[in-house]
């Protein structure tokens, strides 16, 4: 009987301990990234839109850990670079996978010519992997089965709109460890209406996106109303583009859209299945 209770009294004990080591590993997690938050190196604009991007509860939810390899697809003008680079720096691995400095766009010349420069600036940048997404030629966003998540923000619209959804979740996937995340983030679009295979109104819909990325090979996990805003209307003229930050319609009922915010989002978290 004595070693019964010795032996249950270890279960509980080594549990308790499990528990609470993984409790003290969230706290750190959210406290390093609140600090983060409050750096220099960000701008007051960047640190404005906190409010609707919710970083903290975002990449807590998809499980960051500051020692992990993390990739970060298409980061246009850094806004989650500014966050995920800092809090990966000393640990963990960090690429970001943007657009191709060879394009033949002007766009993608100057928008990755700002990116580096945005890289240069800062000692909190000093390990960021810069590589490159152009599909389907270059697609070595991380080296094969390295990466332990890959993140997209607000991306899958683009993808639509340029043909190469498929070729970009691939990428994703070959980058990935057996068991790797992927979290995803994306305007919501309205469910009862069918989805624009191009998505030129920057709405996706939800049920569509989990499809595409099932098709890939990912297993869809759990889901999270944490980016949601259901003041977002999803019928504007200019697309979701008319809300902030971007306000197509420039002052035209400018309070309006500020009164709503930035759109309505999905925020999924998939695993590439063990084999």
């Amino acid at each position: 009987m004595r070693n019964s209770s010795t032996a249950l009294f270890t279960i509980i004990l080594s549990l308790l301990m499990l528990l609470t080591t993984s409790a003290f590993a969230e706290v750190d997690t959210k406290a390093a990234l609140e600090n983060i938050l409050k750096g220099d190196h960000r701008s007051e604009a960047n640190k404005a839109r906190d409010q609707y991007r919710h970083p903290i509860e975002t990449l807590t939810f998809f499980g960051i850990k500051d020692d992990m390899t993390v990739v970060e697809i298409f980061p246009g003008g850094g806004w989650y670079t500014e966050v995920l680079a800092p809090f990966l720096k000393d640990k963990g691995t960090f690429y970001a996978a943007g657009n191709d400095p060879d394009s033949v766009r002007e766009f993608f010349q100057r928008s990755t010519k700002r990116f580096k420069e945005k890289m240069d600036s800062n000692e909190v940048y000093r390990n960021v992997n810069i590589t490159v997404l152009a599909p389907p030629k270059k697609t070595a966003i991380a080296p094969e089965g390295t990466a332990d998540m890959v993140l997209t923000f607000r991306n899958i619209h683009n993808w639509m709109k340029g043909g190469y959804t498929d070729d970009v979740f691939d990428a994703m996937y070959k980058a990935l460890k057996p068991g790797g995340i992927l979290g995803v983030i994306e305007h919501r679009g309205n469910p009862n209406l069918p989805q624009d295979p191009e998505a030129n109104s920057g709405y996706v819909n939800q049920d569509y996106a989990i499809a595409l990325a099932e098709e890939a090979g990912f297993k869809f996990l759990e889901s999270s109303e944490i980016n949601a805003n259901p003041k977002d209307t999803k019928d504007y003229k200019k697309g979701v583009w008319t809300l902030p930050p971007t306000f197509a319609l420039k002052d035209k009922d400018r309070d309006i859209y500020l009164a709503i915010g930035e759109s309505d989002r999905f925020t999924l978290k998939f695993v590439k299945p063990e084999k």
